[in-house]
């Protein structure tokens, strides 16, 4: 087993304490830690321990030895670790965004290089060539839109500034009417929500919305987005899109297509090793309406929360050979042993532990190992400890 640092991401989104007291670092409080990456994404670079005291980055030390670090069936299949794990905090929430499938994730990126667009440009959409599926564990409360909400005819309905919309849903579906409302111009937007917001936004003030209510995300947004007496398109997707709660250990999937916007709280997340994002709002990150819509599912969705369970050790279900992931829940005194044919990242997020395989360390989380394929450790609980293993499925 070899120990992990990883790289925090100071998004602006992001909140200031969570990360860096979980995972015990010295850093400005001033400067946000929205994310924290482990893998071996080029846009934040982990270190890994391949020897002691010693530590080169991740992507390093598999390009020089990629059947020790991967395996030969791994390094055979993708060539690279194929899976990106993170832990978020989110204080503000995160734009409305897309994740493109692979085929679209090359032809976007081969193009983008043919323009000549670096890969940091904050113009850019392609940052690597690969789709982005992902899960999802909430670490606490956790709010998210996800995908077209089953009752979007009586939303258009129920909400005034939707009723001019209705017939062109019942005439054309979703596709025609989220792409006429994102499509419109700022004057246009200006002229829907500004009514709307002398509304809700006091209400908001006063706390008397309900976070399952498009009202109160809307109205938040208008307070920490909206400047200018200007207004942010993407508060139409606050009011189509499903809003769910995640309660500690409940997850959720999320595949190519699938509309979403993460909007409170802390979680663990899984993808594919890609950076691709697709926005259309809520953001003030490079937004390509087109390209969004272009990629988008236009579908109903029926959101399918993987419901946190009391057992010693959980799977969540994730339909793409990319990655897996599963969440291990050890009372204090109990142990098991991690082992596996294939690259395993274990991230140890609650509790203390004494890890044993080619050397025994003593850990307080958070604390983050890369195990090869073929090696193992033991795991003994110190106190009642969570555990996260994400690897190759």
């Amino acid at each position: 087993m070899h120990r992990l640092i990883g790289r925090i991401q100071p998004y602006a989104w992001g909140g200031n304490n969570f990360i860096p007291d979980l995972f015990h670092l010295e850093t400005d409080r001033n400067i946000p830690a929205a994310e924290y990456w482990l893998g071996a994404h080029p846009g934040g670079i982990t270190e890994v321990e391949i020897e002691p005291n010693k530590w080169v980055s991740l992507g390093d030390a598999i390009k020089a030895s990629n059947t020790y670090w991967l395996g030969e069936k791994i390094a055979e299949q993708f060539g690279r670790l194929p899976f990106l794990l993170k832990v978020l905090d989110v204080k503000d929430m995160l734009s409305i965004q897309v994740h493109p499938n692979k085929q679209s994730a090359e032809i976007g990126f081969k193009h983008e290089n043919k323009l000549g667009i670096p890969l940091d440009a904050p113009h850019r959409n392609y940052k690597d060539e690969n789709h982005k599926p992902e899960v999802m564990i909430a670490l606490s409360e956790f709010w998210l839109l996800h995908g077209f909400a089953e009752d979007i005819e009586d939303r258009l309905s129920r909400y005034t500034f939707l009723h001019p919309f209705k017939p062109l849903y019942e005439k054309a579906g979703i596709e025609v009417l989220y792409s006429h409302l994102m499509q419109f111009s700022q004057n246009e937007v200006d002229q829907i929500f500004s009514p709307l917001a002398k509304t809700i936004v006091p209400a908001y003030h006063k706390g008397e919305l309900s976070k399952y209510s498009p009202d109160f995300w809307a109205a938040r947004a208008m307070v920490n987005l909206c400047n200018n007496g200007h207004y942010d398109r993407g508060i139409f997707s606050i009011y189509l899109f499903n809003i769910l709660r995640l309660d500690i250990g409940d997850g959720i999937f999320q595949g190519a297509g699938m509309p979403h916007a993460y909007l409170e709280g802390q979680n663990i997340e899984l993808m594919s090793n890609s950076d691709n994002v697709l926005r259309a709002g809520l953001t003030p990150k490079f937004i390509d309406i087109p390209e969004l819509l272009k990629n988008t599912l236009f579908n109903i969705t029926v959101p399918k929360i993987i419901k946190a369970q009391q057992i010693e050790e959980q799977a969540f279900e994730c339909p793409v050979p990319d990655f897996n992931i599963r969440y291990l829940h050890l009372l204090q005194g109990k142990s098991t042993s991690v082992n596996s044919d294939r690259p395993t990242i274990m991230l140890l997020t609650k509790g203390r532990a004494v890890i044993r395989g080619d050397k025994q360390e003593a850990v307080d989380s958070a604390a983050a190992y890369f195990i090869p394929p073929g090696k193992h450790c033991t795991v003994q609980a110190d106190t009642d400890l969570d555990v996260v293993l994400a690897s190759v499925d």
